[in-house]
């Protein structure tokens, strides 16, 4: 398992904790020798059950900047893929029924999952690993009070190993900070407001 310095910066620990970074993930079991392990975590003023519900949307879109989301589609699925529209601010009947291979955000696949506690998942296109490399990742529920509850994440990464794109260890923590930045926010916001 990846030796976890639990001092990096903000790139790599935002909103998390150092005990935290110690915890063990789900993600732990699909990735043993990462380079990097990212970090981001959220309280939420919601019930742990609304919050999760919020996660399962993940199957339907990335709850990060839309626009961008839009463009990775094209990039990764030809335009035929962009969705008609941005990520739901409603939550969609049935796409609470999670299932071990669904697509979630496009690249990746769920693997594991417990109801209102994680969802683990991989990268599960080619296209993506050759630029950012194999990611293993799990978002973590943990209940505080009744209505209040932290979000979680752990992402290990095993950047490319091709010349061309080896400068992404350098970029993608940023990237992943500023995407994940966003898709917490709203999350948040959106379980809130359900309460």
């Amino acid at each position: 398992m990846l030796n976890v310095n639990p001092e990096r910066g903000i790139a790599y620990t935002w909103g998390s904790t150092p005990q935290e970074r110690l915890m063990s993930f789900p993600c732990d079991r699909y990735m043993s020798n990462a380079d990097e392990a990212y970090f981001r975590a959220i309280d939420v003023q919601a019930p742990a059950p609304i919050l999760f519900r919020w996660l399962c949307q993940l199957k339907v879109g990335s709850y990060s900047y839309d626009w961008l989301d839009h463009l990775e589609r094209i990039f990764f699925h030809g335009a035929e893929s962009i969705p008609t529209h941005p990520s739901p601010k409603q939550l969609l009947s049935g796409v609470e029924n999670l299932a071990v291979g669904q697509t979630i955000m496009g690249i990746f696949k769920l693997v594991e999952f417990e109801p209102n506690q994680h969802l683990t998942i991989v990268t599960d296109d080619e296209q993506a690993i050759s630029i950012f490399g194999d990611i293993a990742a799990s978002y973590i529920v943990i209940p505080r009070t009744a209505n209040a509850c932290r979000l979680i994440l752990k992402g290990n990464i095993r950047y490319p190993r091709n010349r061309f794109w080896s400068w992404i260890r350098y970029f993608l923590p940023w990237a992943d900070l500023l995407m994940m930045r966003q898709q917490f926010l709203r999350l948040k916001n959106l379980a809130e407001n359900q309460v």
